[in-house]
């Protein structure tokens, strides 16, 4: 693929974002330091691309720009302050007033019951900005190197858990152990977030189109997808290797479709069939080929779908009530942690913090109310949109790929944060990117 030198600039500079998120961005809450390396890196890349962020505002699609500003938005104004008429009559808000009446205080407050954490909230959205406002303007084939550049961080962070499960516990590992010797974490603290990781570099490496046409290219693109879908297994996240067979199954229907039009034919609906069919069997052979390459510690984590003791349903039950308590308005972004403490129920109550509801959705609804959750609804209706739009286009599997991770983080909260450390952050804001990119190809001219 060409480069030319006006593009390098700004393909250096998202790289340069994009490493960092990877190599520090997976902690979390539990790394602040590291997230804020990562957000001075966002705030430097917008500051050298002013234009770059301009040509986003003036060019990206109507509805983007709104979600945007509609997400920032949201917590920005549940920080400012209201006269104590206002926020007392709010949901749940009379134990504060009591509180405040007891210590004789009173007077204005924000509508979040914890603006600081809300303050922090925004602060992780600028990593994404950054992502979309920045790379808007880099030609589309420098995006597919840059999710070539993503397979690469899969492939690395496969060498790094091949260091981290033949060590000791905690060894190489950059946030803590938090799951012992056995898992594949990666440069995360979750392996939940590792397993959606490697999910998304396995859907590029299987969907994004070669740099250049070689011999070696298919024997390297299916040994690549072998290594990704091998080290999803190894995370031992029950919901990332469920998820894997997205990118698994995009990736078996493209070649098949490949292969019958090399053959000149036209895809009838027996063929479509049958591509379906060879999908789903190559996916059962790929499974099957993972339990012999790796049998024990596979079969811990087909072992882990067995459990019966997750305690993610009892906090679920907790966080309902919690989210009906302060229905339909909520209680501020990133108050949730504060929150539970005083709704979690004695006959559920655990020697650990969940920290989180291990669900987005159920947070959400605490956090934002109907806002939040009308803010998500509009967020995949623009992304099954985009998709559509993209069916069209040369470059429909590349931006399908980024479909089906942001497809992916949607499922994953069911049960989990995905969307919770600047990594995943950096690469949904990527995946949008590639995939708004490519779906809206016709309306601007190629930068």
């Amino acid at each position: 693929m060409t480069s030319h030198a006006a593009d390098r600039l700004p393909f250096m500079l998202l790289a340069a974002l994009l490493l960092v998120a990877f190599a520090l961005g997976g902690g979390g809450i539990g790394a602040p330091l590291a997230n804020l390396a990562v957000q001075l890196t966002a705030l430097a890349v917008m500051a050298f691309r002013r234009g770059g962020c301009a040509q986003f505002w003036r060019e990206s699609p109507l509805v983007l720009r709104a979600l945007v500003v509609l997400s920032l938005a949201l917590p920005i104004l549940q920080t400012v302050p209201l006269p104590e008429s206002m926020w007392s009559a709010l949901p749940a808000r009379a134990m504060v007033a009591q509180s405040l009446k007891i210590i004789g205080e009173s007077g204005w407050m924000s509508f979040s019951l914890f603006p600081q954490r809300t303050l922090l909230a925004v602060t992780a959205l600028v990593t994404p900005l950054a992502v979309l406002c920045a790379g808007w303007s880099i030609p589309r084939d420098r995006l597919i190197d840059l999710g070539w550049l993503i397979v690469g961080c899969g492939l690395v962070t496969i060498l790094l858990g091949a260091i981290q499960l033949s060590g000791p516990a905690g060894t190489a590992k950059f946030h803590g152990d938090f799951h012992g010797s056995n898992v594949l974490v990666g440069t995360f603290a979750n392996r939940n977030s590792t397993g959606l990781f490697l999910t998304f570099a396995l859907g590029l490496a299987a969907l994004l189109p070669a740099p250049r046409p070689h011999p070696a290219i298919l024997p390297a693109r299916l040994a690549s997808c072998v290594l990704l879908l091998l080290g999803v297994a190894l995370t031992q996240s029950r919901t990332a290797l469920v998820l894997a067979i997205l990118p698994v199954l995009l990736g078996t229907v493209r070649a098949l479709g490949a292969w019958l039009r090399a053959r000149g034919g036209h895809r009838s609906g027996r063929q479509m069939a049958l591509i379906g069919l060879g999908a789903l069997a190559l996916v059962g052979i790929g499974g099957g080929a993972l339990v012999v390459a790796a049998p024990g510690r596979i079969g811990t984590t087909l072992e882990r779908f067995e459990s019966r003791d997750d305690a993610r349903r009892y906090v679920w039950e907790d966080a309902a009530y919690s989210a009906s308590k302060y229905w339909p308005l909520g209680a501020g972004v990133g108050t949730f942690d504060e929150l539970y403490q005083i709704d979690e129920s004695l006959e559920n109550l655990t020697l650990r913090r969940p920290g989180r509801a291990h669900n987005d959705y159920i947070e959400v609804a605490i956090e934002s109310g109907v806002a939040g959750l009308v803010l998500i609804a509009g967020w995949a209706l623009l992304i099954a949109w985009l998709s559509w739009c993209a069916r069209r286009s040369q470059l429909r599997w590349a931006a399908w790929s980024g479909s089906a991770y942001l497809l992916a983080n949607a499922l994953q909260s069911v049960t989990d944060y995905p969307l919770r450390n600047q990594t995943m952050l950096a690469l949904a804001a990527f995946a949008l990117l590639l995939l708004a990119r490519i779906a809206t190809e016709r309306r601007r001219p190629e930068a």
